[in-house]
Order: structure tokens, then sequence, then C-alpha cells
């Protein structure tokens, strides 16, 4: 039978990372399983298209139960089921966060290593970044990171210098120590084609001998004998087979990893006695803690002349702003506007032709709504039931309606009039907070930065400890976005590169990091 000294569940962001970093060594063998396959559709590679590969054969197809704030509609959410994971099917853009976003993980964990000073040299070592090194910024890493100029389309730079006309601070880029501001959107895009992790991480050390990478290999549960993982079940090449090895790591994400352990008998007793499961390790707060960014989409201008196809990927600059104060300068943001080069419209609404209109997308940076997701069932192929409870505080509605304020006061600004012919959408006559709520209910999509359900913690409910351990077991971690405890302001893929680095430096560094008894 086949033994690894670490086994990755899970081919996505982190667990591509994590299989370079800690097969680094030459000595330690790691095996690396994913349910889906490698990135073969010539699309993925294709930045434009990002927006209309969901729902092919490398997508999980998830979907949320009906959002009552919502206006009742189920909401799509993709996930990768292919080697790099949803940095095949994401917007490529890159945004750490503010700095101040992960002083609630350096509480939440007890631990410096989870604060922004302890992760920048994660941030940094991750990336190789298009306008050279800086105190903020690699030029080593694997990961390509480009902050365009030249191809910023033009109503994206008329949509910049709106904001900065109206007081809102120009910033060199989105990923130093002030995020409040407008840029343009830093992008993983080289030669103009999308590099997913796997192509960064992955792919260049398939060849090293201490490496195993298992593609089609979905993982079915894991193996228990007291306090300790003994195996993994797989299905591979259609039979159940168990992987087995000293020290084991879930980078399935947000959704997979909850549903594998649960399926593995760890969670809440209620949610395992309902889909037949024997408990084994009771942890009630498994799955809870459910984030996700929304966003209007949108803020939709009918334009004066053809709008020219994008050279990037078609959203090319987000804004984030204070709720107070459009031209406040410092802190972390409330709302973020993002400038699309299309119609960009929810289910909801008819678009404009391509060519004929722009989009301002707009959202809140940290939702306070927290939602659950459970099983349906015992087995893999059982769907979730995914409850994000989006718009359910009062906050997050009233940040919206601000948020959808700042997108039409710029799309209505003076710098905006050789663009803009007509505002589409909403209607002129949507004005009371009561008719910019029924409008958001219709408007709203999912951001696709779901976190938060195996959080990290110091407390006792919390999934993993500052190690990144699985509570009350001895040999499991988790290292991906499911141990959030809370979003940051923008895109969560930045973070997850950067937890992962962090995590594999320091795995790497501990002398007992295998079990060999």
């Amino acid at each position: 039978m086949e033994r690894y000294d670490v086994l990755i569940v899970g081919g996505g962001s982190a667990g591509c990372v994590l299989a370079n970093r800690l097969s680094a060594d030459g000595q330690t063998t790691v095996a690396l399983v994913e349910a889906g396959g490698r990135p073969t559709d010539p699309d993925i590679a294709v930045p434009q298209m990002w927006p209309f590969i969901q729902a092919r054969d490398f997508d999980w197809c998830y979907e949320t139960v009906p959002q009552p704030r919502t206006a009742g509609r189920r909401h799509a959410w993709p996930r990768g089921k292919v080697l790099g994971g949803s940095s095949c099917l994401h917007a490529m853009a890159h945004v750490r966060g503010h700095p101040d976003d992960f002083k609630p993980w350096e509480d939440a964990a007890g631990s410096s290593r989870w604060s922004y000073e302890g992760l920048l040299p994660g941030f940094i070592k991750s990336e190789t970044f298009s306008q050279g090194r800086s105190d903020y910024h690699g030029t080593e890493g694997p990961l390509p990171v480009y902050l365009p100029d030249a191809d910023v389309n033009p109503v994206v730079s008329a949509f910049m210098q709106a904001g900065q006309s109206m007081g809102v601070p120009k910033l060199s880029d989105h990923n130093g120590p002030n995020l409040i501001g407008t840029a343009p959107n830093s992008l993983t895009i080289r030669d103009g084609k999308r590099v997913n992790v796997a192509d960064a991480y992955l792919f260049p050390i398939m060849s090293r001998s201490n490496l195993t990478v298992l593609p089609g290999t979905p993982a079915l549960k894991l193996l228990l004998k007291k306090n300790r993982v003994t195996g993994v079940e797989v299905e591979q090449d259609g039979k159940v087979k168990t992987l087995i090895a000293n020290q084991y790591i879930l980078s399935g994400g947000t959704i997979a990893n909850p549903l594998l352990l649960m399926r593995s008998g760890i969670g809440p007793e209620e949610d395992l006695a309902r889909i037949g499961v024997p408990l084994l390790l009771r942890r009630e707060a498994l799955g809870q803690n459910l984030q996700d960014h929304l966003l209007g989409a949108g803020n939709v201008y009918r334009s004066k002349k053809p709008v020219p196809p994008s050279k990037l990927q078609l959203s090319e600059s987000l804004m984030y702003l204070s709720a107070q104060d459009m031209t406040k300068s410092g802190g972390k943001p409330d709302v973020v506007l993002g400038c699309v080069t299309a119609p960009s419209v929810s289910e909801c609404f008819e678009a404009p032709a391509p060519g004929d209109a722009y989009t301002f997308l707009f959202g809140v940076t940290h939702p306070t709504s927290r939602g659950f997701l459970t099983p349906s069932g015992p087995g893999l192929r059982d769907k979730p039931l995914l409850d994000p409870a989006y718009l359910q505080t009062e906050t997050d509605r009233t940040y919206f309606r601000r948020a959808l304020e700042y997108a039409r006061e710029v799309g209505h600004s003076e710098v905006m009039s050789d663009w803009r012919l007509e505002e589409v959408l909403p209607r002129k006559d949507v004005r009371t907070a009561e008719e910019f709520d029924a409008f958001i209910a219709s408007a709203a999509i999912t951001h696709h930065h779901p976190i938060g359900t195996c959080r990290m913690g110091a407390d006792d409910e919390a999934i993993v400890d500052d190690n990144l351990k699985v509570n009350g077991l001895e040999n499991l971690h988790i290292v991906d976005a499911s141990v959030f405890p809370a979003l940051t302001s923008g895109p969560v893929h930045a973070a997850i590169l950067a937890v992962a680095e962090t995590f594999a430096a320091t795995f790497q560094r501990r002398p007992d990091r295998l079990d060999v008894a």
C-alpha cells in the first residue's frame, strides 16, 4: 500500500502551493489528490472568457438555497474542479486586502503569524510583480502579477479619472499599505493569457521524484482511529482505494472541506445524524461562519460611442471607498465599485448589446451577514445546502445602498459625460431606500469569495488552531480560504496564496513535522 509523508487533499490554489513548497527538499514524499483533471479547456487561458466558462466540466456547479433578501433567488457558486482550482475560473484580479483586514485573524488565532506583517513575506514570496521589487512586492515568485498601463480600456481610464476628480485618492496599485482609492487592477496574466496556480506552482515541478499528483481522484472520506487520521478513501478509476500518509492537509476549499469532514464523522451532531453518518468527533461550528462578497450587477450606462473590447479581462479597475466620505484616504474601505467594459447584469435584467454599454459594479467589502452550509446526504455527489444569508443585516443593506449611490455619483460625473448617453439600470425613478433595496435584491450576484467554514481560532469552537491543525486530531491540517475568520476587503485569492506560503514555511521548519510512529 502506498504511503506518503504528506497527503494533500485538493489541487486548487492552496494545494498547488503546498505541493510545490513541501516537496522542494527532494526528500519529503508528497501526494496531491484532486477530483478534477488538468486545465485543458483552451478558454481557461483567455482572460476575457472568464464570465463565460462557468458550468463546464471543470466546475463543481454549486448553488445556494433561495435567498430571501435577493428576491428569493438561488445563486450559482462556481468552484474549480480541476488542477489549479478556482484560479482557472476567477476574474484574475489580485488584491491582498487592507492591512487592517488581518487584525481579526490575528485576534481570533492569538498569533501574529496571521497579521498583515506576518503574512507579508508570503505575499511577496508568491509573486513576480511586473513593476519590480519593493518593500511590498516580489520579483522571484511563481505567480506573475501584471499591473497594466497602456492596455487599460479608455472607459476604465475615465472611471478612474472621474473618481479622482471627485476627491478619491489615486493609488499606484491595490497591494501597498493603502487600499482606499482607485487604480488599475493587478492581474494574474502574462503575455495576454491567464496564469492559473497550477501553471505557476505545480506543472513546472511535476517531475520531482518525491511528488505524486493524482488527478481524477476525488476524496470520499477520512479514516479515523482515536485522535488520528489513518487514511483517506478515494475513488480512482471507478474503484475505492485508501491512501496513507503521516500528515494530512485539506485544501479542498470552503465548501469541499467541511463536506469531507462531515462525511467522515466530524461535525455537528444533528447534521451528521440527519444524513446517517456516525459521529466520531463533534465539531458544532463546522460549516458555520460562511461568508461571501456580493456585487450589484449593475449600474449600467448606454454609451455615446462604441466601447472598445477589453484587452485584459473586462473588469479592469476597482475603486475602494469609505461609506462616510468618498474623499477619505486612510483605513479599511467599506464599499467598492468596479468598472466593467461591457454590460454586466444579473439574470433578472436584459443587458444592452456588447459595445453599446459599460457597467459600474458596486458592493460591500466587509459584510456582517453570516451563513452556513450542511450536506444533503452522506455521499460525494449529494449536493450541499449552501446558505450565505445574503443581506441579512441592516448594516449590509445600508452599505449596499451607499455603494449604489457612489456608483451613480461617479456615473453622472462630468468626466464620464464623454461616454454617458443614459443610465439604463437602475431606472431613473429608483430613489428611495425601499426602491434601492428592491433593485439590489434583483441585481446582487456573488463576487466568488466564499470563506470561513473551518475558521481558525483560539476558542473552543474553532475548527483549527493557530497552526491550522484541526482541533482534536493530531495529524490533520486545513490550509485554504475555509480557515479565514473574516473576509478581506476584496478578492480573497492573494490571501489564500499567502496563507499557504506562510504555513508551508513554518511546516518545513518543524523538525517533527512528520509522524513516523
